[in-house]
């Protein structure tokens, strides 16, 4: 894998505005049985894919990305391949999180505490520790982590909140919900990538990526790469947007 200061080949995107890319990880089961794998070599190989990626904007001045590596309906998959995954998410973080410190990744968790293995959720602790004050760009791994489940985690949060005398029901808007997500301090997404063929946001980041632009590849995550981030940010420059506002393409008279 090549290092983030090292682009190769293609012309890396500057100025494309995507401050904050979201991505499902999707397609490392069926590229694993497309080749008469087990499922758990799709995952395997999706390591090397997601450090390049990482690599990737980097190089490409992305600011935030999160990556959806396991969700709250991932506990519905067999025992051995939720066991697999969850060794296999504490390892990687463990693996990978000083070559991420060297390259002067913050790294952010997302995602409930329940069930979450502790020594999923202690390597996760440790990598924030240990990254906290970076600030080449933030990586939030989404573990355990679920859409519906963060909105009401913060309307539950909240709700506490107007127990406690501390807010005034007068007082809620969007703004002040937004203060309850898991990161608050990240900015909403401004591209949202979904590989592996499937069309749907499967739950990841649904306050967040409420205007974000969309993109469904058939690309399946084990091939992914600097590049296809690179192809998806220059896509993405390319797009109007508006944030529900609208231009008429008659001039008033």
């Amino acid at each position: 894998m090549n290092e983030p200061g090292e682009p190769v080949g293609d012309h890396v995107p500057t100025g494309h505005g995507a401050d904050h890319v979201a991505i499902v990880m999707d397609g490392n089961g069926r590229w694993a049985n497309a080749r008469n794998l087990p499922r758990t070599e799709g995952h395997k190989a999706g390591e090397d894919a997601l450090m390049d990626v990482i690599a990737g904007a980097i190089n490409a001045g992305v600011k935030v990305l999160s990556v959806y590596a396991f969700s709250t309906e991932n506990w519905k998959r067999s025992p051995r391949e939720v066991s697999f995954l969850m060794g296999y998410s504490r390892d990687v973080i463990r693996k990978r999180r000083e070559e991420l410190n060297s390259w002067g990744v913050k790294i952010v968790w997302s995602g409930r505490q329940a069930r979450l293995w502790g020594s999923v959720l202690k390597e996760l602790k440790e990598a924030e520790r240990l990254t906290r004050t970076n600030s080449t760009i933030t990586v939030n791994f989404c573990v355990n982590y679920g859409g519906r489940a963060e909105i009401a985690d913060a309307a539950a949060e909240l709700a506490l909140d107007v127990q406690r005398g501390r807010v005034r029901p007068s007082q809620i808007n969007e703004d002040l919900f937004g203060t309850y997500l898991y990161q608050p301090d990240l900015p909403d997404v401004d591209l949202f990538i979904r590989t592996g063929g499937d069309q749907r946001s499967s739950n990841f980041l649904l306050w967040e990526s409420s205007y974000a632009e969309y993109m469904f590849l058939d690309l399946a995550w084990p091939d992914f790469d600097r590049r296809a981030l690179w192809q998806c940010l220059e896509r993405y420059a390319t797009r109007e947007r508006r944030f529900g506002s609208a231009t008429d393409a008659v001039a008033d008279r």
